[in-house]
């Protein structure tokens, strides 16, 4: 392998160029094909059974994403000026390509079923906005009397309104986005104006992604620039180091692009992660070429540059290796962001390998030795005092160091216990952001934001016309939203029947029930259909009334709530299975909910798998099983504390911080790898534990320190991040980093000793 390398940067100016070459045909692929995926539907695995129904039951019913306007007039809506703002603002949205006509409720749209003396009649609140405090009053006094309306499209102190247009996934776009918050400010004042739905969650996010990205890119490249000047020492050297990150960024995102695979919001994390990680190859070569310089002062740079690749290629392959194994296995989610974030992460590290290997060695030929001021002393003072104590006082106190160390998985094991997984899209914004403000006021005002469509199906005809299932599904109604706060409405086939009853029965509340007969049944909704907006009707029912859609309005997009609003709707299955009718769920809040389902078995896979391959990696690459069982010991006891930490801290899980494991695995095992390979040598060469130990310390315990701290500095610039779950992943990883460290240089050192591993021929002999 090094007489390959050596041939390969035998020219290296030309190598040097044929690199920079390649590199700027990734970025002109990155820069053509680079695209954001803005709808969180393709996140997920379209092939996936809850996915596969919710789909058709969204075809079947229309259920679709709404986009609400909240109007507030703190003096009240129901003057003038307020309603003619709703609706103008109604046929603006009626008017925009993205938005079906019939898909925009308002209080200018909805329909108000009444009775009359020719029966059923279904029209407008109003259609002139009225101009006399009679007609205002005649529109007042028909919503409060309206429990569809009332609540849901006026709220009870009646200051604010809202405005809901549903549109496609398809169509939104971020001119879209831009349109609809520049059209409510058009309408402010006095009235205040909110814009607020999934869809603005989503156009937001995608909004302030590649901002994010933009913004944290360069802030990550100066403090690695910093901190290895610190920590190299040599403008030289730190130059290259930054190069080979910054390549396998570029061939990473250009290899995305040239696969059409688009930028997902997680996939914003891609450069971040490899200028931290992409550094760590570079450090270990330039650190091994500075010991190698105090030693050998008078060696050219062909000598040292030999030296240095066959000293250090294989450590540098092994730790790439399990790297990637450690992003790789996220290819066991079956999430599609955590897959390809996993894939072209890995793919960026052994880019990294690569560079490491030939751009380092081909700048030492082409632009000399780094000049280092200590190069040609050799004593005592260059030792890290710190490292040597180590590797005395963990041997020395190693009952008490085992121990402490127990003490701490304990803790961190009850820690697990506490994790939960969060499907919100909302909590990745901070408290205080516009959106999260004004989700809350609507959720506040109304029933709620989030939705939880739930599918009733039967195989009998006309099912949903029999008063005995109607009534089910209205009990189910009832006690679901008065039993849980975090519900605020829901509507369905039952709220247009008690409607209709009670105006036919001269709006007596006594009447505000399930009519008690089939053939009733049957007569209102025939009246329905004759009067009224038969679209409307569609929606909470098909058309041979087998099957029913109930929506439950929420107050929260987390899986906390979902979870809570679904166990108490499946205390009601027993009672609807009796009369033929199943349960199944649909819509954006139960696929996110199973979504997260879905981070969490992936987040499950991804660890036991990478550990397995690592171990199994490690014991080839040693050539002992037990020394792949030893050094799995940091990123093991790492994992456990760092989801020890999330539960304690209550920290969830999301789609961010589920790339948390193979994070810790990925970069940690690097230490484990370099340690053991020094140990190894060094072994072999003095025979003896004590020294082996002190010089192991010296070498990649230097190198690793010295790693350690420019990924922790790396990572910890994500606390800058827009995000909060982004934030919390740079300060969970920095930990996980600095944990990986002393496990390596302690826990992992001491087992190393107490094994006699590399030390079992002499004791044998002795």
């Amino acid at each position: 392998m090094t007489k390959l390398l050596n041939k390969m940067i035998r020219y290296p100016k030309t190598l040097l160029i044929i690199l920079l070459l390649i590199t700027l045909v990734f970025f002109w692929i990155m820069k053509k094909n680079t695209h954001m995926e803005t709808d969180l539907d393709e996140y997920m695995p379209q092939d996936h059974p809850a996915f596969v129904y919710s789909n058709q039951a969204e075809e079947w019913f229309n259920i679709q994403d709404g986009i609400i306007i909240a109007i507030e007039n703190k003096a009240g809506v129901y003057n003038s000026g307020t309603l003619q703002k709703v609706k103008d603002l109604t046929k603006n949205l009626e008017k925009m390509a993205e938005i079906e006509k019939d898909d925009v409720i308002s209080l200018y749209t909805a329909d108000n079923i009444v009775g009359s003396e020719y029966g059923l009649e279904v029209k407008s609140f109003y259609d002139r906005v009225p101009d006399t405090p009679q007609k205002l009053q005649e529109i007042q006094r028909n919503v409060r009397h309206n429990e569809m309306v009332f609540g849901r499209l006026v709220n009870e102190d009646e200051t604010v309104t809202v405005i809901i247009a549903e549109i496609q996934d398809d169509v939104f776009s971020q001119k879209f986005y831009h349109q609809l918050l520049d059209l409510a400010k058009k309408f402010e004042g006095p009235e205040k104006l909110y814009v607020a739905g999934r869809p603005i969650v989503e156009g937001t996010m995608a909004y302030l992604g590649p901002r994010d990205m933009k913004r944290m890119v360069p802030i990550v490249i100066a403090v690695i620039i910093a901190v290895l000047l610190f920590v190299q020492r040599s403008v030289k050297a730190s130059i290259f180091t930054l190069l080979v990150v910054l390549f396998s960024v570029i061939w990473a995102f250009g290899l995305m692009a040239a696969f059409g695979i688009p930028v997902y919001a997680v996939s914003t994390m891609i450069p971040v992660m490899l200028i931290a990680i992409g550094v760590a190859d570079g450090i270990h070569l330039y650190s091994h070429l500075h010991i190698f310089l105090r030693i050998h002062p008078s060696a050219d740079k062909k000598s040292a540059v030999t030296n240095m690749l066959q000293e250090m290629w294989k450590p540098v392959v092994m730790t790439s290796v399990t790297t990637a194994v450690g992003f790789i296995s996220l290819l066991t989610s079956d999430v599609y962001p955590i897959k390809y974030f996993g894939l072209f992460t890995a793919f960026g590290v052994m880019a990294a390998m690569l560079f490491s290997l030939l751009l380092i060695p081909a700048g030492l030929m082409a632009f000399g030795l780094p000049r280092w001021r200590d190069k040609k002393s050799d004593n005592k003072e260059h030792e890290n005092k710190f490292l040597t104590a180590i590797a005395s006082q963990v041997v020395k106190h190693k009952t008490l160091t085992l121990f402490t160390t127990i003490i701490i998985i304990t803790l961190s094991v009850f820690g697990t216990t506490k994790v939960w997984i969060n499907s919100s899209f909302l909590d990745k914004f901070e408290k205080d952001s516009d959106i999260v403000r004004t989700d809350t006021f609507i959720n506040k005002n109304f029933g709620g934001t989030s939705t939880l469509n739930v599918i009733l199906d039967s195989d009998n005809p006309d099912a949903f016309k029999e008063p005995a299932v109607l009534k089910a599904v209205d009990r189910l109604q009832q006690n679901v939203e008065n039993s849980l706060a975090v519900v605020g409405n829901s509507s369905a086939l039952t709220d247009y029947l008690r409607r209709m009853n009670k105006v036919m029965h001269a709006d007596s509340n006594q009447y505000n029930v399930i009519p008690d007969t089939k053939e009733m049944v049957a007569q209102y909704l025939l009246l329905y259909e004759m009067s009224g907006d038969p679209e409307n009707l569609w929606k909470v029912v098909d058309y041979t009334y087998q099957k029913a859609n109930l929506t439950f309005q929420l107050k929260s997009d987390n899986s906390i709530a979902l979870n809570s609003t679904i166990a108490k709707i499946e205390e009601y299955l027993p009672a609807l299975e009796k009369l033929g009718v199943t349960v199944n769920y649909a819509g954006s809040g139960y696929k996110g909910l199973v979504f997260t389902d879905l981070i969490l078995i992936g987040q499950v896979k991804s660890l036991v798998l990478s550990l397995g391959i690592v171990i199994l990696l490690l014991s080839l690459m040693f050539k002992k099983f037990l020394a792949g069982l030893i050094g799995a010991i940091p990123i093991s006891i790492t994992a456990i504390i760092s989801f020890g930490v999330m539960g304690l801290f209550n920290i969830p899980l999301s789609t961010t911080t589920a790339l948390l494991s193979s994070i810790a695995i990925g970069i940690g095992i690097d230490y484990a790898v370099h340690f053991i390979e020094r140990y190894k040598i060094y072994a072999e060469e003095t025979g003896n534990q004590q020294l082996t130990g002190q010089k192991t310390m010296q070498h990649s315990g230097r190198a690793i320190t010295f790693n350690a701290f420019v990924v922790i500095a790396g990572f910890l610039v994500l606390l800058a991040s827009v995000f909060p779950p982004n934030r919390a992943l740079g300060a969970l990883v920095s930990m996980n980093m600095f944990t990986s460290f002393l496990g390596t240089v302690s826990v992992m050192y001491l087992v190393l000793v107490i094994s006699n591993i590399y030390f079992q021929k002499n004791s044998s002999k002795e």
